[in-house]
């Protein structure tokens, strides 16, 4: 069974829980969902994050006795483990609005607890994907790339978040890019230096079995840290 079959059926699975408005399917899968036909060939990591709102918790947790085929860890409620082999595991996080950029804080609560991270403010509901029938809420490229750009992780973790944006510099559009540059040029100077580093960073990877390349797309990521230089204040 392909990646892509397994992940799709995950999304079946908690169809419920993304047909409540404001929720997304966020990180590593989605680049592999704005791929021509949901085509998943750009697998960072084999789960599935859903970003919740605060204010969407309740409304989310009256749907989670309709999700199928997983079911909650008993030392995470917030992470559902698979029941089926053809599943993979899905991760509940929160977003808050009004939280800051690197701001992190538990949303204490017993069946459906999230941890809510204030770098996830900045994501924006795009268009759906349609796959196989399934709409797919997912967030705008371009408030992604902020995020991962700007989380502060370092080791195996912080190169999986970059890989992330690779993936998504691959399936994004023009107009993709000049969101980021907007974006970017409202950011505290802490922020931007954060996430010009990060691509520094991410231009100097090597390549990993199933993840993005970068080394083949090093003069498109030159040409990005160029332009948000441009966009620095004078």
């Amino acid at each position: 069974m392909s990646f892509r079959e397994r992940l799709l059926a995950t999304l079946r699975g908690v169809r419920a829980v993304l047909d409540e408005p404001g929720v997304m399917v966020g990180g590593s899968q989605v680049p592999n969902l704005l791929q021509p036909g949901a085509g998943s060939t750009l697998v960072v990591s084999q789960d599935v994050d859903i970003v919740v709102p605060v204010e969407k918790h309740e409304a989310v947790r009256q749907r989670l006795s309709r999700v199928v085929g997983l079911k909650p860890s008993r030392e995470e409620p917030s992470v559902w483990l698979p029941e089926r082999p053809e599943l993979i595991e899905v991760n509940f996080i929160g977003m808050d609005a009004g939280a800051r950029a690197g701001e992190t804080y538990v949303f204490e609560h017993d069946e459906l607890p999230l941890l809510v991270f204030g770098n996830l403010s900045v994501l924006r509901l795009g268009a759906p994907v349609e796959v196989d029938g399934q709409l797919v809420p997912v967030p705008r490229p371009a408030g992604l790339l902020i995020e991962k750009l700007s989380t502060d992780r370092s080791g195996e973790k912080g190169d999986r978040d970059l890989l992330v944006v690779m993936g998504l510099l691959l399936v994004s559009a023009p107009f993709d890019i000049d969101e980021l540059e907007a974006l970017y040029r409202t950011l505290p100077p802490e922020q931007r230096y954060a996430i010009r580093s990060n691509l520094s960073i991410l231009s100097l990877l090597g390549p990993r079995s199933e993840m993005p390349d970068p080394v083949p797309h090093r003069a498109q990521l030159a040409r990005l840290m160029a332009r948000l230089e441009r966009a620095e204040p004078a």
